[in-house]
C-alpha cells in the first residue's frame, strides 16, 4: 500500500515557494500572511502534476461511498499522515450516506481516540440525531479529560429536547464525570424532577464540586434549591470561591444572604480584599 498522499506537506512547499519569490520582490511579509487563505484557495483549485493533472480540491470527489473515504482516513492514521481538510469535507459533502460509517468508526474501540474523535465531530457538522444513543453511551464512558465524550456532549446539546429522556434514564448508572456532563445538559431543561434530585444530591455530597453544582442549580432554575444553597454557604470548610458561586445561585434563584462572611486566610478573598483596599 502506497503512503497517502500528505496535502499539508504539498501546500507547505507550495507557500513556501511563492512567499519567497514575493519578499525577493520585496512584498511585505505581513501583507504575505493576509494572503494565506487565497493562496490556499488558487492551491487547492489548481491542477496538480503529483495528482496527474487533478485540482487538489476534486481529488476525493471521485469516490462517491463514504466507507472508501473512511477507509482512506484510516489509512492516513496508520501512516501518521495529517489528514487533510479535504478528506473531511468530502465526507460531509456525502451527507446523510457518511453518517452511519461514520457511527461506526466512533463506535470502534480498536480504533485510535483522534479518528473516534473525527468521526464525531463530523456527525456534529452532520447535523442529525440518529448518533443519540451512541453519543450518550460515549458519555456514560467518560474519563476525567476526555474530548470524546465531550464532543458527544456537543452533537446531544445541538438536539435540544430529543436525547433528554435517554440522558436522565442514563443517570442512573453513570460515574461522577459522566453524571456532571449529563447535568450540564439536563440542566437547561427545567421541570424534570429527577434532574432536580441528582442535581441537589450532588451538590451536597461532593465537596470538591460544590461551585459547580450550585452553578447547575442555577441554571436550573427550580426556587426550592435556595434552601440547600442557603445551609451550605454557612459550611466551615466552604472557600471562598464557592462560597461566591452559592451566593450567586441564590440571587439567581431570586433569594438572598443576609450576612456576608468573611474568609480571612483565603488566597483568592485576601487578593480580592487587596484590590477593593
Amino acid at each position: 500500500m502506497s503512503k497517502p498522499i500528505d496535502f499539508d506537506a504539498r501546500f507547505t512547499k507550495y507557500a513556501e515557494t511563492w512567499v519567497r519569490e514575493q519578499l525577493k520582490a520585496g512584498k511585505n511579509p505581513d501583507v504575505l500572511e493576509e494572503q494565506m487563505p487565497e493562496l490556499y484557495m488558487r492551491f487547492i483549485n489548481s491542477p496538480a502534476h503529483w495528482l496527474d493533472g487533478v485540482a487538489p480540491a476534486m481529488y476525493f470527489a471521485q469516490w462517491d461511498d463514504p466507507a472508501v473515504l473512511i477507509e482512506k482516513l484510516r489509512e492516513y492514521d496508520a501512516e501518521d499522515v495529517a489528514v487533510p481538510d479535504l478528506l473531511l469535507e468530502r465526507l460531509t459533502d456525502l451527507g446523510d450516506a457518511s453518517i452511519a460509517p461514520l457511527m461506526a468508526l466512533a463506535a470502534d474501540e480498536s480504533a485510535n481516540r483522534s479518528l473516534r474523535l473525527t468521526a464525531v465531530n463530523l456527525l456534529v457538522e452532520l447535523d442529525t440525531s440518529e448518533p443519540i444513543g451512541l453519543c450518550v453511551e460515549l458519555v456514560k464512558a467518560r474519563e476525567k479529560d476526555d474530548d470524546l465524550a465531550d464532543a458527544a456532549a456537543d452533537l446531544l446539546r445541538n438536539l435540544g429536547m430529543e436525547p433528554v429522556d435517554l440522558m436522565v434514564e442514563a443517570l442512573s448508572d453513570a460515574s461522577d464525570e459522566a453524571a456532571d456532563t449529563f447535568l450540564d445538559l439536563l440542566c437547561n431543561f427545567k421541570g424534570i424532577e429527577r434532574v432536580y434530585e441528582e442535581t441537589v444530591s450532588r451538590f451536597l455530597r461532593d465537596g470538591e464540586h460544590r461551585a459547580l453544582h450550585a452553578s447547575y442549580l442555577a441554571k436550573l432554575g427550580d426556587a426550592r434549591a435556595i434552601e440547600p444553597l442557603t445551609k451550605a454557604s454557612e459550611l466551615i470548610d466552604l472557600n471562598y470561591l464557592d462560597y461566591i458561586e452559592i451566593r450567586d445561585a441564590i440571587e439567581a434563584l431570586g433569594g438572598s444572604l443576609t450576612t456576608e462572611r468573611e474568609f480571612a486566610g483565603d488566597p483568592y478573598y485576601e487578593s480580592m480584599k487587596r484590590l477593593e483596599g
